[in-house]
């Protein structure tokens, strides 16, 4: 069996997320959750925060663990000594997005090789843009993220009131 690697913002993690990295460290010997250092992309929660978050989630995985990276991730497989990108698929927009970016990793490094694992029904419709904007508005997010993350949000969004939102 192979070492994987399951690269992403997760601002936040999801129950998508968690989906993914729980099928994937089933399929593979380990598995890095590699969270992405973007200084470009303003981020709600920094990248130490979301390392914390999802360490929480996936402490239950003994073969899962939680990393950072900056840059190329052709390169940081490469200094991970790992050959296999995990990512996963909710519709057939996502594949268009991903496909040409596992095609320009293999370019960047030929034995980096990108699996592609669909969503489960349950977690098809999540994405940590409409957690976000759930969050902001104060909305109920069973479901959608673990229990201990929607806290965070909940902290990054403090409450308002029906009557103040529309003032």
């Amino acid at each position: 069996m192979q070492r994987a690697i399951y690269p992403g913002s997760f601002d936040p993690m999801t129950n998508g997320h968690l989906d993914l990295i729980t099928t994937a460290a089933k399929v593979f010997e380990s598995v890095t959750v590699a969270v992405l250092n973007n200084p470009e992309k303003r981020c709600l929660f920094s990248v130490q925060e979301r390392m914390d978050l999802i360490r929480q989630s996936v402490r239950g995985l003994s073969n899962v663990d939680v990393d950072s990276f900056s840059g190329l991730l052709a390169d940081y497989a490469a200094l991970r000594k790992t050959q296999v990108i995990v990512r996963g698929l909710r519709s057939v927009h996502d594949f268009e997005a991903e496909f040409p970016m596992a095609h320009m990793n293999r370019r960047l490094k030929h034995d980096l090789v990108t699996v592609f694992l669909p969503a489960h029904v349950e977690v098809i419709d999540i994405s940590s843009t409409l957690v976000r904007q759930i969050a902001m508005h104060g909305g109920d997010l069973s479901g959608c993220v673990p229990h201990h993350i929607a806290t965070a949000l909940a902290a990054k969004f403090p409450s308002e009131t029906p009557e103040q939102r529309g003032k």
